[in-house]
């Protein structure tokens, strides 16, 4: 079943945008009226007795604990389940790094009158999963979450309550400026290649169910798809399905042809699907 395309870029602004509201909601609400029904950030999200934590925060605890700790374990399903479903959806929908980040986007077409952002520096797709390799071998070593304490989406988090509480913000802000900067040489260069929470989630989303599907019949190969990802990846080489693609919808919007569609992938699909996710990682990075 297809789903067609519809502006994706605006309403994922709309979602990233209610996301990052979501995480100001909880500080300004328990300073201001004492009401704290909802607590932390989108590693561990707290909405009353229900409570939502990262995969990589989960396994993090389990490693540092030696020990399977059932309520972080449920706490885990939600984010697991999503992903399983619809792939890295909090990476390009929900995180607060991709919300900056697109704004910094439509700074930057603004002030330069382009519609096409370049990326300057490429990299091999493999540091990722060597950022999160180290991440975990680091966790075992210091016997402590490191994520947990300089994660940027968690950054964004403490940040903001730092700010409403104390009026002030800490000297862990400046790793987001590092981060959010280096989007001025390559789009989203955190987030290709060093972010662990990314890579965990890529690789549990990578027998998603709600892929981008190119029809090779109706392609034009006018290159749209490929200047206008955000991840620098090929849409047009079939690179949508791939583990790294976080089904941001931006390709299926700029498809004049409707060549990329969402669509919900058949059980007959899903073996090619996998052979071709791998086979993709194993690719030399990209050079357009």
């Amino acid at each position: 079943m297809e789903i067609r395309p519809r502006s994706f870029h605006a309403r994922r602004l709309w979602v990233l945008s209610a996301a990052f509201l979501l995480l100001l909601l909880g500080p300004l609400a328990n300073y201001y009226f004492q009401i704290n029904w909802l607590q932390g950030w989108y590693q561990s999200l707290g909405i009353g007795n229900f409570w939502v934590v990262s995969p990589l925060e989960g396994l993090e605890s389990i490693l540092v604990a030696r020990q399977l700790y059932l309520p972080a374990l449920i706490a885990m399903l939600v984010p697991i389940v999503l992903a399983l479903l619809l792939g890295s959806v909090f990476c390009s929908w929900i995180c607060p790094i991709s919300f900056f980040s697109e704004i910094l986007d439509g700074l930057r077409r603004w002030l330069s009158g382009r519609e096409w952002l370049q990326d300057r520096l490429l990299l091999s797709r493999r540091i990722l999963w060597y950022a999160l390799i180290g991440e975990l071998l680091l966790t075992m070593i210091l016997g402590g979450p490191i994520f947990v304490f300089v994660s940027p989406p968690g950054l964004v988090g403490r940040e903001l309550m730092t700010l409403i509480f104390f009026h002030t913000l800490a000297l862990e802000g400046v790793i987001l400026l590092l981060v959010l900067g280096m989007n001025l040489i390559t789009r989203r260069f955190y987030c290709r290649y060093f972010c662990p929470l990314g890579a965990t989630l890529n690789l549990i989303g990578s027998r998603r169910k709600l892929v981008v599907n190119l029809d090779l019949e109706q392609c034009t190969a006018c290159g749209l798809c490929d200047r206008r990802c955000p991840l620098g990846l090929s849409p047009a080489s079939g690179m949508t399905t791939s583990l790294y693609c976080w089904n941001c919808g931006e390709c299926v919007d700029v498809c004049k042809s409707q060549a990329l569609t969402f669509q919900w992938c058949q059980r007959s699909e899903r073996k090619q699907k996998e052979k071709n996710s791998w086979r993709d990682e194993l690719e030399p990075p990209e050079q357009f």
